[in-house]
């Protein structure tokens, strides 16, 4: 049964990646504003934690994407999915593509500041801001894949229907 989508626009789209790319660049932009206008040798060392979280969070992310579609086509040894669970992770795999997005354009505006630098710190802040970047671009990768595993397939039965179908008057 093919069902139209609301009147008023409400159903959720796929996350479109040119407002990715808008996003990454807007916040390349600010970090190399903001970073160009300090004087960066007064700066504590650029931390590792945000890296290892963006990272660890793209692994999850991937794990449930192999999962869930694992489990939305109903392969042997696997349990049927929860409908719940499947919105609640196209909910996070759209938020994550959003922050990652984020933080990469972050990244890659002070990484591409501290490539052009020759200071000791900004020497010293290379390999974490790079490192940023990667962990950053992981996990936009990870939840853009999460979101597009969530989606229900086509079922063959499903080709008969016209588009048009109603329900006819006194039939349930």
């Amino acid at each position: 049964m093919t069902q139209t989508p609301p009147p008023d626009g409400s159903r959720m789209r796929p996350t479109r990646i040119s407002t990715l790319v808008v996003a990454a660049l807007a916040a390349a932009a600010v970090a190399w504003l903001l970073i160009s206008s300090i004087y960066y040798d007064r700066l504590p060392p650029l931390p590792w934690l945000p890296v290892v979280t963006l990272a660890g969070l793209a692994v999850l992310e991937a794990y449930a994407a192999i999962n869930t579609r694992g489990r939305i086509e109903r392969r042997p040894g696997r349990e049927p999915v929860n409908p719940l669970m499947v919105a609640r992770f196209v909910v996070l795999a759209k938020a994550s593509a959003l922050v990652g997005a984020i933080f990469a354009g972050f990244y890659a505006g002070l990484a591409g500041w501290l490539l052009v630098q020759s200071t000791r710190a900004a020497e010293q802040d290379r390999p974490a801001g790079i490192a940023g970047l990667v962990a950053s671009v992981a996990l936009v990768a990870a939840a853009l894949w999460l979101e597009r595993s969530c989606r229900v397939p086509e079922r063959p039965d499903d080709d008969h229907e016209p588009d048009d179908w109603e329900p006819q008057p006194g039939r349930r």
